[in-house]
C-alpha cells in the first residue's frame, strides 16, 4: 500500500512539475533603502509602513500616547492633539511610529505637529509616505532650505498629501508660466497655504490679470496672479459689479486691483458697507477709496465709525484741536496708542475723560446681531 502511495506521488510530479520557488520564501530577506540627499527620514517611494522597524518587546510602547510622549509630547501637546482627534488613541501603534520618524526626520517637533493636526486632524491617518523622496526632491529646488520647507508643510500639511503628479506639479508649472520666480514662488507658498490645491487659469482669468496692467516685474504682480488664480471667476465677477455699484468704471476697479491686490480678498459685503459709510456719513466722494484703499480694509465698527463719532465730538466741544480736511484721513489711519495721545490725552485730565468714555462707548456698539453670529472656525483661516 505505501509503495502505491510513493508511486502516485511521483506520478503527480511528473505530470504537474511545480517552480521550486513559486510558492518559498527567500531565506534572507531583502529590505529596500532609498537615501533622500539633506533628509533623514525612514520612508521611500514604495516602503510600506509594515515594514518600519520596531522598537524591542521589552521596550514596546503600550499605546499612542506612550509613543506620542516618547517622541516629545508633553501633557498640554497631548490634549489638544486628542481633542482635535480622539481616534488617535486608537491609532495603529506601527503606523503611528512609522509617520512620527518621518516627521522627525525633516525637523518637525511637537509643538509643530500640534499645529498641523489642528490644521488637518486626519494627517496622521493619511498616507505620508507617497512619493516622499521625489516629493521632498521637488519641494527642497523650491524653497532652497530645509527650514523654509519645514515651515511651508507645517502651514500646509496637505503638501504631503496632495497628489505630487496630478497636483502639485502642474499647479507650480502653471505659476512658473505666468513668469513667477522662485522667491516669488516661496511668498505666496507660505502667505497662501492652499494656492496649490485652489488655482486654475482659464481665459477670463487671464483677461483679469492683463486688465490690471500690471508688468511681471511689479512687485504686485505675484500678489495679483495668486488671487485671481486661487479665486473662481464668478466671485471675482460680483466684487466687479459690486465696485460698480457705486460708480467706478472698470479701468478704476483693475486698477485698485493692481495697487491694491488685496481688495479681492474683502468680501462684497464688507465693501458695500465701508462703501456706504464713507459716502454716508463721512460724506466723501466714493473715488477717495481709489487713491486711501485702507478705507476698505479698516473695520467699521472698531475704527471708522468711532474715530468719526469722536471728530463730531470734538466739533461740539469747540475744542481747537479738530479732525477733519487732509488730518481726517491721516488720523484715520493712525494705530491707536498714537491716535489717544494726538486727540484725547493730550487735553487736560475732565477734557480727556469725556472724549475717552465716548469713544469707548463707540467702540462697544457691535454691529446688529453680531453677538448671536457663529465663528466656528478650525484649521486654517483661509
Amino acid at each position: 500500500m505505501k509503495s502505491g502511495v510513493n508511486a502516485l506521488i511521483k506520478l503527480r510530479s511528473v505530470l504537474f512539475p511545480v517552480s521550486s520557488h513559486l510558492f518559498s520564501l527567500p531565506k534572507y530577506p531583502v529590505q529596500r533603502t532609498y537615501a533622500i540627499p539633506t533628509f533623514t527620514t525612514c520612508s521611500t517611494y514604495c516602503v510600506t509602513e509594515e515594514e518600519s522597524p520596531r522598537e524591542e518587546d521589552g521596550n514596546q510602547p503600550s499605546d499612542s500616547t506612550e509613543i506620542l510622549k516618547r517622541w516629545g509630547c508633553n501633557d498640554n501637546d497631548l490634549s489638544m492633539i486628542f481633542m482635535r482627534r480622539p481616534s488617535l488613541r486608537n491609532a495603529d501603534l506601527n503606523s503611528l511610529q512609522f509617520k512620527l520618524k518621518i516627521l522627525s526626520g525633516l525637523g518637525i517637533s511637537a509643538p509643530d505637529l500640534v499645529k498641523i493636526i489642528n490644521c488637518r486632524p486626519r494627517f496622521l491617518s493619511c498616507r505620508i509616505n507617497r512619493c516622499l523622496d521625489e516629493r521632498l526632491q521637488f519641494f527642497m529646488t523650491i524653497f532652497g532650505s530645509k527650514e523654509v520647507l519645514v515651515k511651508a508643510l507645517v502651514r500646509n500639511p496637505s503638501l504631503f498629501t496632495y497628489d505630487f503628479h496630478k497636483t502639485i506639479k502642474p499647479a507650480i508649472a502653471l505659476y512658473e508660466e505666468m513668469g513667477l520666480s522662485r522667491e516669488d514662488l516661496i511668498t505666496m507658498l507660505l502667505s497662501r497655504p492652499t494656492m496649490i490645491a485652489r488655482t486654475s487659469f482659464g481665459d477670463e482669468k487671464m483677461e483679469y490679470i492683463r486688465k490690471t496692467k500690471l508688468s511681471k516685474d511689479s512687485k504686485m504682480y505675484k500678489y495679483v496672479v495668486t488671487l485671481i488664480g486661487i479665486s473662481r471667476s464668478e466671485t471675482i465677477g460680483r466684487k466687479l459689479a459690486n465696485f460698480e455699484k457705486f460708480g467706478f468704471s472698470e479701468d478704476e476697479v483693475f486698477g485698485l486691483f493692481g495697487r491694491s491686490p488685496f481688495v479681492l480678498t474683502l468680501s462684497v459685503d464688507k465693501v458695500q458697507r465701508n462703501m456706504t459709510f464713507i459716502i454716508g456719513t463721512m460724506k466723501l466722494p466714493a473715488k477717495v477709496v481709489l487713491e486711501h484703499p485702507f478705507l476698505l480694509y479698516t473695520n467699521l465698527e472698531a475704527g471708522l465709525r468711532p474715530r468719526i463719532l469722536l471728530a463730531a465730538k470734538l466739533q461740539e466741544m469747540g475744542l481747537d484741536l479738530q479732525i477733519k480736511g487732509p488730518e481726517l484721513l491721516k488720523a484715520l489711519r493712525m494705530k491707536e496708542k498714537r491716535f489717544l495721545e494726538a486727540f484725547i490725552t493730550c487735553h487736560p485730565k475732565e477734557v480727556a475723560d469725556e472724549l475717552m468714555a465716548c469713544y469707548m462707548n463707540a467702540k462697544r456698539v457691535k454691529r446688529l446681531a453680531i453677538e448671536s453670529k457663529k465663528n466656528s472656525r478650525d484649521g486654517f483661516p483661509f
